[in-house]
């Protein structure tokens, strides 16, 4: 069994679980978010799977999305205006994010849990979560010369 399908197994596990109801829709988007590498929107799903499920709806996608959230599978990323972007890597990691085509990539650096220490004993809060966002230009971008996204 490959990870991609030990990360399914387990999030439909995760589901039964919590009562939540398997739809086709369902295991079509999880399957698209576990695959992904991009951290799309739920309108980069929604085209993805259109074709396969033509009576889903934006907003079903998005309906599942939150559900996938409430339940802990997926993290929602907003970035300002843009639309929210989900990843299905749920586990702390931070995120690389390119200037010029918009481009998420995950890395890890467990350094930062001695950040959150630091900043809990000099303020006095209780640290509930923290996250880190690198930008840059990726390799692609660099090799054609593209600047940065207005």
């Amino acid at each position: 069994m490959t990870m991609s399908e030990l990360h399914l197994k387990d999030a439909l596990d995760t589901l039964k679980t919590t009562g939540v109801r398997i739809t086709p829709q369902r295991h079509a988007i999880l399957e698209y978010l576990i695959q992904s590498m991009i951290h799309p929107t739920a309108d980069d799903i929604y085209k993805a799977l259109c074709d396969k499920f033509p009576n889903m709806s934006v907003a079903t996608v998005y309906n599942n999305l939150r559900v996938f959230r409430e339940v802990g599978l997926v993290k929602e990323l907003n970035y300002g205006d843009a639309a929210s972007r989900f990843d299905f890597v749920t586990g702390d990691h931070y995120h690389m994010i390119c200037d010029g085509c918009g481009k998420i990539v995950d890395f890890h650096y467990p350094g930062l849990n001695e950040v959150e220490q630091f900043a809990s004993q000099v303020t006095g809060f209780q640290v509930n979560s923290h996250r880190l966002e690198v930008y840059g230009t990726c390799p692609d971008c660099i090799a054609v010369g593209a600047t940065k996204v207005q």
